[in-house]
């Protein structure tokens, strides 16, 4: 029986329809760009697996720093207690960073690094004595899949089933070209409620299609919220680590967030890890001579060591000149790409952002995740040897910086 057929009897995937879609390709070994699966066949990783492999699959720096760790220290508990790896990170991370951010949170994914940062915003206004609880976000945002995140992101079908337990958000347009005075707009309306934050993926919002906001636009938006003392929230979770271009996407805005939510990219893709990096002012907040103002938030493997020296051994490799000159690479292919991709007429709305590259397929049905086209488009590409997970109609390629 293959790795396949065992996985159909067991397994329930994430984002899959079990009932109607083909058994999941039994992945046996991964290198470079290529996924090799059980019968053989090479696939390349057009996606870098869900955005979170930077350097390759494989990476023999990553491996070895994570061999190293694993002789020493493997676990242990969080709270209370610390390690050398962890310290490392956040110091490396604090360097690297955009802005004024003083003190990283560790969880372990995506979805938990925006959740905590939703939690210290509002907790931050209760420990001051003067509640928030509103929040703004992007319409069509996506901020994971957790309660809190899934009520912080745009109202979609991704949410229809949990619409009694989701928190009230103030949605407003987002800075896209020609839409820039309609969301400011919305954004000062939004303010006069008094809201505790504003969360936002930086210049690019990912799950709605790979939509690329205006940055000016998305700059005077954060410049309000800073007016009015509300707290800017950046979910760098799919943007950060050189994906729009520079390390992060807010390095190419000039206002700076007052949080930063990391994941993905942070350790390679080799382990799950998230971080929450705040400015000195939130942190400050839950400083008291009692423990009822502290942060009531963490996870079993919070700061795993092994984690956090996979992530060390990257944000290293990250800092190799040979690792920006493959990132100028990728980006200057992505635009003669995106040339020859304008002159066709079977797509539209071609755009491209650091080592992304998205299209949309013209098409007459609904531009909705569940439209057909999009297993079409992914049946084609899989016997093609290529990884791509459309997102409806839109097409997009998430290149790893690859070099050993």
């Amino acid at each position: 029986m293959t790795i396949s057929q065992r996985d159909s009897r067991v397994i329930w995937h994430p984002f899959t329809q079990m009932e109607i879609e083909p058994e999941a390709v039994g992945i046996v070994r991964g290198q470079g760009s290529l996924l090799f699966d059980e019968h053989g066949k090479s696939y390349v990783d057009g996606v870098s697996s869900w955005w979170v492999n930077l350097h390759g699959h494989g990476h023999p720096a990553i491996i070895e720093r994570i061999t190293e760790q694993l002789n020493r220290l493997e676990q242990v508990i969080f709270a209370g207690f610390t390690h050398e790896p962890a310290v490392e990170l956040a110091e490396r991370l604090l360097e690297i960073l955009p802005g004024y951010l003083a003190k990283v949170f560790y969880t372990d994914n995506g979805s938990t690094a925006t959740e905590a940062a939703i939690k210290m915003a509002i907790q931050y206004w209760h420990n001051k004595g003067a509640p928030r609880t509103k929040i703004i976000s992007f319409a069509d945002s996506y901020h994971g899949d957790t309660v809190g995140a899934i009520s912080a992101s745009g109202r979609s079908q991704f949410s229809i089933p949990f619409a009694p337990l989701l928190f009230d958000v103030i949605h407003i347009a987002p800075p896209y070209e020609g839409s820039q005075d309609q969301s400011l707009n919305e954004l000062r309306n939004a303010l006069s409620h008094k809201p505790a934050a504003f969360i936002f993926e930086p210049l690019i919002q990912g799950v709605a299609g790979m939509r690329l906001h205006d940055r000016a636009g998305l700059d005077v938006l954060i410049g309000e919220c800073k007016k009015q003392n509300v707290i800017t929230i950046a979910d760098e979770v799919m943007t950060g680590f050189g994906r729009t271009g520079p390390n992060f996407a807010c390095e190419l805005l000039s206002n700076n967030p007052d949080i930063i939510c990391l994941s993905k990219g942070l350790t390679g893709g080799f382990m799950p890890l998230g971080a929450t990096v705040v400015s000195q002012d939130i942190y400050e907040a839950f400083l008291a001579n009692d423990r009822s103002k502290m942060f009531f938030h963490g996870h079993s493997y919070t700061a795993n060591p092994l984690a956090c020296t996979a992530a060390l051994a990257s944000t290293e490799l990250l800092r190799n000149p040979q690792c920006a000159e493959n990132r100028r690479r990728i980006e200057n292919s992505h635009k003669g790409f995106a040339k020859v991709l304008a002159n066709d007429p079977r797509v539209e709305n071609v755009r491209h952002l650091g080592t992304i590259l998205a299209f949309d397929v013209k098409t007459n049905a609904t531009t909705s995740y569940t439209n057909e086209l999009r297993d079409k488009l992914y049946i084609h590409f899989l016997n093609k040897g290529v990884l791509l997970r459309p997102l409806g109609n839109v097409v997009l390629c998430s290149s790893a910086i690859l070099y050993y």
